[in-house]
C-alpha cells in the first residue's frame, strides 16, 4: 500500500496541510515541535483509529475548533481509494470512503500502517496497559471488526463495574445481585473473543519476533512472548503469572468459572477483576523478563522486533501489499549499529516514512525524497528538483 497524498484540516498544529508522498523512502526533517509527528499520527489514525501519543481523540483537534479532518489518497496496486475521517472533539467520529459516508470501523480495511516511535519503549518497560494497547491496535489492523468488539467490551465492563460499585455502596450481598448474571454473560461473550484473538496474535507474532530480534540485535537471545491471563489464574495487576496456575477448559468456561470465584472479592472492591482488561503480554529474552532485567539495548531491540514482526504479519496476510512503515524520530534513540540494521530491514518496503530532527541521523539507504517542515509549513524537495525549486505546500 502507498499513501500518495495526505490532507489535513484543523489537525493538531495545522489549520490546513497538503503532503505528497512517494513510493520508497520519504524523509520528513524539522526541529522538534514543528509538526513532523503530527503528520505521522494522522496516517496512523486512519489505520488504527487511535493515536500512539494520547488515549483520547480531543487533543488531535486544533485549539479553538470542534473537529479535525484527515483525508488520504491510498494506492493498492492500480486501485486508488480516498479515505477520510472527521475527528470530533465531542461525539462520534465520522468517515467517508471514496466520497460516500462509511463507518469509521472500516477505515483500517484500507489503511495498513506500522509505526515505530520512541513511545515503543513503553511497550517493553511500561505498565500492562501499554502492551494491551499495542496488541489491540494490531488486532484491529488484522481484523477491523475487532474495533467494534473491543468497544463493546469496554462499554459492558464500565456498566458491570458501575453495578459492582453501586452494590458495594448499598451493602448488597453477592447472592442477591442477580442482575450481575446478565452482565457476566455479555462480558464472557465479548471478552472470550478478545482473549482468543490475542492468543492467536501472540502465536503468529512469535516467528517474526525471533527473526527480527536477531536481525536488529545481531544476537539470538531467544525472545519469547505469551499472555498472562486472569481467567487462567494469572493477574499481572495482582503480581500473578498465569504459568503457575494454568487451567484447562474453553475460554468461555474458564471465564465463567473465574467470575464466579471472584464475585465476592469484586463486590468488596467494586471492581471487575477478571477479563482481558487485566491481562498482560509477557516478554522474555535470555529466559528472563524483559521488564526489569533487559539492558537498554535489549529493550530497544525487543520493541523494534515487535514492530517488525507486526509489519511482516500484515505484509503476509494483506492482499493490499506491504503496510506503510513510519519511523517517527526512532533513529535518534538508536546507536549506529542498530540504525544501520533497522534501515537495511525497512528499506525494502513499498513505502517508508521517516521523521527526524537531525537529517544526519537518517542512514543513506533511506535518504531519498526529503520534506522539510518549519512552523507548520511543508517544503517538498523532490528527488529531481533543486532545493531552490522546492514547493511550499502547507500552511499552519
Amino acid at each position: 500500500m502507498i499513501v500518495e497524498h495526505l490532507s489535513l484540516v484543523d489537525f493538531r498544529n495545522y489549520a490546513t496541510a497538503e503532503l505528497t508522498l512517494h513510493r520508497g523512502p520519504n524523509v520528513l526533517v524539522g526541529s522538534n515541535g514543528q509538526g513532523k509527528t503530527n503528520l505521522a499520527e494522522a496516517i496512523v489514525f486512519l489505520a488504527t483509529l487511535g493515536s500512539h501519543r494520547v488515549s483520547s481523540d480531543a487533543p488531535m483537534v486544533r485549539d479553538g475548533t470542534e473537529a479535525a479532518v484527515v483525508r488520504a489518497r491510498l494506492a493498492h496496486g492500480t486501485r486508488k481509494v480516498l479515505v477520510e475521517t472527521q475527528i470530533n472533539r465531542q461525539g462520534s467520529n465520522k468517515a467517508r470512503i471514496n466520497g460516500s459516508p462509511g463507518r469509521t470501523a472500516d477505515l483500517p480495511r484500507y489503511a495498513h500502517v506500522v509505526l515505530f516511535a520512541p513511545e515503543d519503549l513503553q511497550i517493553v518497560r511500561g505498565d500492562p496497559s501499554s502492551r494491551r494497547r499495542f496488541a489491540d491496535q494490531l488486532l484491529v489492523q488484522r481484523a477491523p471488526r475487532m474495533s467494534a468488539v473491543l468497544g463493546d467490551y469496554d462499554r459492558v465492563l464500565r456498566q458491570r463495574t458501575a453495578l459492582l460499585k453501586s452494590a458495594r455502596a448499598r451493602g448488597i450481598k453477592a447472592e442477591a445481585l442477580t442482575t450481575l448474571d446478565v452482565w457476566d454473560e455479555k462480558l464472557v461473550a465479548l471478552g472470550s473473543e478478545i482473549v482468543d484473538a490475542r492468543t492467536r496474535l501472540a502465536a503468529d507474532l512469535q516467528p517474526g519476533l525471533t527473526d527480527s530480534y536477531a536481525a536488529i540485535a545481531g544476537a539470538d537471545h531467544d525472545p519469547r512472548l505469551h499472555w498472562a491471563q486472569s481467567i487462567r489464574g494469572g493477574d499481572p495487576e495482582e503480581g500473578l503469572d498465569a504459568d503457575a496456575a494454568a487451567r484447562a477448559g474453553t475460554t468461555e468456561e474458564l471465564f465463567r468459572e473465574a467470575l464466579a470465584a471472584k464475585r465476592g472479592a469484586e463486590l468488596e472492591r467494586g471492581l471487575t477483576l477478571v477479563g482481558p482488561h487485566r491481562d498482560d503480554l509477557l516478554l522474555r529474552v535470555r529466559d528472563l523478563p524483559v521488564k526489569g532485567y533487559a539492558s537498554h539495548g535489549e529493550s530497544w531491540s525487543i520493541a523494534l522486533a515487535l514492530r517488525l514482526a507486526s509489519a511482516e504479519l500484515l505484509r503476509r496476510e494483506s492482499p493490499a501489499g506491504d503496510p506503510v512503515l513510519i519511523l517517527d524520530d526512532v533513529f535518534a534513540e538508536l546507536d549506529a549499529e542498530r540504525r544501520r540494521r533497522l534501515a537495511g530491514i525497512t528499506a525494502g518496503y513499498e513505502q517508508v516514512l521517516v521523521t527526524a530532527a537531525v537529517e544526519e541521523d537518517i542512514p543513506e539507504v533511506l535518504h531519498r525524497h526529503v520534506v522539510r517542515i518549519a512552523h507548520g509549513t511543508i517544503t517538498d524537495e523532490r528527488e529531481d528538483a533543486a532545493p531552490e525549486a522546492a514547493e511550499e505546500r502547507t500552511h499552519g
